[in-house]
């Protein structure tokens, strides 16, 4: 009989040596073992444990995702493109002032502003920074650090780690703002059905996702700062302007701004894997308002997807309390956000099946799950 390998050796195999990381960081703060440095996993020590929770949580690790659908969402709301949706909005804050410290219209930090007030949650883990423009997951409990923290930076922090540290002190009840690989890695965990983890997961009382289509090596980015003499402390945010093809960096000393296919070629191995553009696993999911044609009338507006019924309550909340602005979006921008999305996950499957070398082994996914059989035979 051949030897199981221990749960850290998998994660090293399949997940490390496969270049299928993501930086989410679910795998780091469980146990002494594992930790980040700069925006990579590593292992620092051996463990023979065969059913290792840095494995199970990992997000590009195998799990039944139709069993999460179920547990997660109502099955009348789940679609093939983007997951569950109970509506979907063009939103942003009705605070001028968040929308001026804010990417696009404001509406993250709008939410966790008001789940803060309103006592729903203790704090909220948000991407920070440090002056050598790694991230990290940082604990915000008032406006002003989650004001600071806004806008997005296109370089991955490690949420899951953070989460894992909050329970791990008992800190209360916490929102977590996510990118679609945390989103998944932070669901994971409600499939475990050991008492002392539910009470950790159950801490975590809102997921807000992003829509990402990739993020860059931390690696990568800083050398191509640095090949154009942008200092990687004065960023302040960036942004893919609708219509152009460049990444526009907004520095302190002005706007700076980087051909996309030079941006892209800094994209993190493990994204070019990654089926889920709009945080599927999330209550909420929120990204720019791009789509359509309409940049001009979008500008400033978030897309909005409500996902859970938690979700649909925080916004309505939100409306009542008159902290959030919505109006109903085009048909169109659905349309060309599922059709991007579809175009994601396509691209993805093929390049999982390409080196997984069948369409039959898709390494963390299963060919037999509904939403990937429809996906393939689209």
């Amino acid at each position: 009989m051949a030897k199981r390998l221990s749960s850290q050796k998998l994660l090293k195999n399949n997940v490390l040596d496969a270049q299928l990381c993501t930086g989410c960081g679910a795998c780091v703060g469980l146990c002494p073992y594992q930790t980040i440095y700069h925006d990579r996993t590593v292992q620092l020590h051996y463990c023979d444990l065969l059913e290792g929770k840095c494995y199970a949580y990992c997000p590009r690790t195998p799990a039944d995702l139709e069993k999460l659908r179920q547990l997660l969402f109502d099955i009348p709301d789940l679609t093939m493109e983007i997951g569950a949706v109970k509506a979907y909005y063009l939103s942003r804050a009705a605070d001028p002032e968040i929308r001026a410290v804010a990417q696009h219209g404001g509406t993250v930090t709008a939410l966790l502003e008001l789940a803060l007030a309103e006592g729903l949650i203790d704090a909220a883990l948000v991407s920070s920074g440090t002056d050598q423009y790694l991230r990290y997951g940082t604990l915000a409990a008032d406006k002003n650090s989650l004001r600071e923290s806004a806008g997005v930076k296109f370089i991955v922090s490690p949420m899951a780690a953070a989460f894992n540290q909050f329970v791990h002190e008992n800190r209360g009840r916490v929102g977590v703002v996510a990118t679609p690989c945390q989103a998944l890695a932070l669901a994971k965990r409600k499939l475990n059905n050991d008492r002392d983890e539910a009470l950790k997961i159950n801490q975590l009382q809102l997921v807000i996702g992003l829509y990402c289509g990739w993020t860059m090596s931390a690696e990568k980015f800083s050398a191509l700062l640095a090949r154009k003499g942008i200092k990687a402390d004065e960023i302040k945010r960036m942004d893919i302007p609708a219509g152009k093809n460049t990444l526009e960096i907004c520095t302190r000393r002005g706007v700076e701004e980087i051909p996309l296919d030079e941006a892209q070629a800094c994209i993190r191995d493990a994204c070019h894997y990654c089926t889920d553009s709009t945080a599927e696993y999330a209550d909420i999911s929120v990204g720019a308002a791009r789509f359509a044609g309409a940049a001009d009338e979008q500008s400033g507006w978030n897309q909005l997807i409500i996902r859970s019924g938690r979700g649909r309550d925080l916004i309505d909340l939100a409306v009542k309390r008159g902290v959030l602005e919505i109006r109903e979006a085009p048909a169109e921008s659905l349309h060309e956000l599922k059709a991007a999305a579809v175009e994601k996950k396509k691209n993805a499957l093929k390049n999982i099946i390409r080196k997984s070398g069948s369409a039959k082994r898709l390494l963390y996914l299963d060919s037999g799950d509904t939403m990937i059989k429809k996906i393939l035979g689209a």
